[in-house]
This record gives C-alpha cells, sequence and structure tokens, in this order.
C-alpha cells in the first residue's frame, strides 16, 4: 500500500509479492467462453480435452489475462486518489497453459511510475504462476493509472 502517488513515485523496482491462490474452474471457463463465444474444444470440451495435447481443458489466454484485473489490487493501492483506471497493457505473454483444476496467483512488480495529467501511471509487471509449474501462464506489463 502506498499512502500517496507522490509516494508510488518513488517506488519504480519495487516487489510487490504475491496475491493468494485461486482455483480455476470448469465453470470459469465456461462462463468466460459464453461471455467471448470463444467455445474451442480445448476450453469447454472435457472428454476431447482429455485426448488433446494438454489431457485437459485449459482457461483461454485471455481470461488468464483477465484475471489480472482481479490480482492488482492484492498486489498495489494507493490512498489520497479519487480513482484508479486501467489504461492498458504493453507486451503480454502466455508462456504455458493453465489446465482446469489448477491454481494461480500473480506476482507484482513495479517496473516504472511517471507523471501523467491528473496523477500517475504505474507499469506493474504481474506475472501469473500456476502451483507447481516453474513455467508461468501470463507475464503482462500492466498499466494503471492513479488520479487525483
Amino acid at each position: 500500500m502506498f499512502a500517496s502517488p507522490e509516494e508510488l513515485r518513488s517506488a519504480a523496482g519495487t516487489d510487490l509479492g504475491v496475491t493468494d491462490w485461486i482455483e480455476i474452474t470448469q465453470d470459469r471457463v465456461d462462463l468466460f467462453a459464453d461471455a467471448t463465444g470463444d467455445h474451442q474444444w480445448i476450453h469447454c470440451d472435457p472428454a476431447r480435452a482429455a485426448e488433446g495435447p494438454f489431457g485437459t481443458t485449459i482457461a483461454h489466454g485471455y481470461l488468464t489475462l483477465a484475471l489480472t484485473n482481479l490480482f492488482l489490487p492484492q498486489l498495489v493501492r494507493v490512498e489520497g486518489i479519487s480513482m484508479g483506471v486501467n489504461y492498458g497493457t504493453n507486451k503480454v505473454r502466455f508462456p504455458a497453459p493453465v489446465p482446469v483444476g489448477s491454481r494461480i496467483r500473480g506476482r507484482g512488480e513495479i517496473l516504472s511510475v511517471d507523471d501523467v495529467t491528473g496523477g500517475v501511471q504505474a507499469t506493474i509487471l504481474i506475472t501469473v504462476e500456476v502451483e507447481g509449474t516453474e513455467k508461468p501462464a501470463c507475464v503482462v506489463e500492466s498499466l494503471s493509472r492513479f488520479l487525483a
């Protein structure tokens, strides 16, 4: 937690630690498929996916990316602002799949903090880890604006 945007300005390089684990259920994957129209069998057909390259259904890459928004408030909080907004992302990669039934968490690091009109913009590296594996599921440079 940072007491102000001014305090955040000097936080480049800060390791933010990790979030709580969350389980990736088939229900969550199916709801994401319904919301986006992406019902590809590797996500939504457990019987067929059991014979596929991952041996089970896997979360959509963009579901994994979307869950970084769940992790972000666990990683960083800035007081003394009127609002925080997602401004976008820089580089996004999906190095490894997230099998249904696995647990994931976010690890954060503040890469930079820059002044913008009305506040500051933080570039936060979020690495989504899959419990029990070495390769991350998602690595994203998330851009958050904290406005006065």
